[in-house]
């Protein structure tokens, strides 16, 4: 790959923590330059954010590191008139402007849409709240776990006896920066035809009611109230986690051929003539009698003669890995999906920084460099507003 899509696309990063940071890693990764606005002094609070207290401390959180490699950071108090203009004239050579102050923050600064379109008219301005820029909750701060209630999420995570449960990372956030990054890059392609930038206003609960697209759908379409169902799927049997003889498997036997496959396997020909298992929605009626069948033969083998023979019958199925199992995956190095880049501050040191996912003509997407120090690049503040076109007074 020569040069990755983004190239040559030029962001203003004014977010903090993680639904922005997470969108504009994303562009990172596809090429786009992100320079990191922040508070003079403190910066985005994710710098002391993470496990080890001493990272935090000096402002390099493992949770800013996570999503910020390959950025560029300067300081700016957009409360103070000259700093304000700089900022005027980053934004007349931006491509994009992305900010996840709450609804109507940056507008009381002298920045509202009107302001920044007449500044630069090819502008795409990306502003990511928990609620949208309008309606009765437009006001109130979220955060992950907020979403996670309001949107139904928590409700149906867990068991009849341990819901609601909190999403065991911050998906919401997660959500709510991928429909950013789709929603900017959409925008782009649509400024490439007119010419003329937009004002994306996104609402982290839709986005992740949309996500949350299956659980909706019965609800809304087929008028039925999604509930919790723990390991298993409710849409079809046996689909779900059950017990091996040293641990757990994932098998997903969802279409009537891997049913048919799973028994064949299991020796288990009698399930397959059965009437309560003859079709997917007898299964799930009486999916706790099938399981018990099915956990009796699956408990003769290990999960990990299980995760060899089950996909090699074209019956999906895997072991549940720990995080560290799983970032060690065999899998993983194959695509290259982690990056070492060099410590802030410290180029004997690396961060491991993970990738995206995609690969372009088959190569991985990897940040640039190093996760900026607050502030590291205060004095090419006025170089960046030149090289991107917008000039100084």
């Amino acid at each position: 790959m020569e040069k990755p899509p983004l190239h040559g696309i030029r962001v203003l990063d004014l977010t903090n923590v993680l639904a922005g940071p997470y969108c504009s890693y994303q562009l990172t990764l596809f090429g786009a330059e992100v320079v990191k606005v922040e508070v003079p002094g403190s910066g985005d609070l994710a710098r002391h954010l993470g496990p080890d207290a001493e990272l935090n401390r000096s402002g390099v959180g493992a949770s800013f590191l996570a999503q910020n490699a390959g950025k560029k950071s300067i300081e700016l108090d957009l409360k103070n008139d000259a700093q304000r203009a700089e900022f005027e004239h980053l934004v007349r050579g931006a491509d994009v402007l992305l900010e996840n102050f709450r609804a109507g923050v940056l507008a009381r600064l002298g920045f509202d849409w009107g302001r920044l379109r007449e500044i630069n008219p090819g502008l795409v301005y990306c502003a990511i709240t928990g609620f949208g820029q309008t309606g009765p909750m437009s006001q109130a701060p979220a955060y992950d776990q907020i979403i996670q209630g309001l949107s139904g999420m928590m409700s149906i995570t867990g068991t009849e006896d341990t819901a609601p449960l909190r999403v065991g990372f911050p998906v919401c956030d997660t959500v709510g920066g991928l429909m950013a990054a789709l929603s900017i890059s959409a925008a782009l392609v649509g400024r490439a035809r007119t010419g003329e930038g937009c004002f994306l206003d996104l609402s982290m609960l839709e986005a992740s009611i949309s996500a949350m697209g299956w659980a909706v759908s019965h609800y809304v379409i087929s008028g039925v109230r999604p509930a919790p169902t723990g390991q298993q799927n409710a849409t079809a049997a046996p689909s779900g986690t059950f017990e091996t003889a040293d641990g757990l498997v994932n098998i997903a036997a969802n279409r009537q051929v891997q049913f048919e496959k799973l028994c064949g396997l299991l020796d288990r020909a009698d399930l397959m003539i059965d009437p309560r298992f003859a079709d997917r929605e007898a299964r799930k009626e009486h999916r706790d009698a099938l399981n018990t069948e099915l956990t009796r033969e699956l408990r003769k083998r290990t999960a990990v003669e299980w995760e060899r023979l089950l996909p090699a019958v074209g019956v999906p199925a895997a072991r549940i890995l720990t995080v560290p199992q799983a970032v060690e995956s065999e899998q993983l190095a194959h695509r290259g999906f982690f990056t070492d880049v060099p410590f802030p501050g410290d180029p004997g040191r690396v961060v491991r920084t993970s990738g995206n996912g995609v690969l372009v003509n088959g190569a991985p997407l990897r940040p640039t460099g190093a996760p900026p120090l607050l502030g590291e690049h205060n004095a090419q503040t006025g170089e960046f507003a030149d090289r991107w076109g917008g000039g100084r007074r």
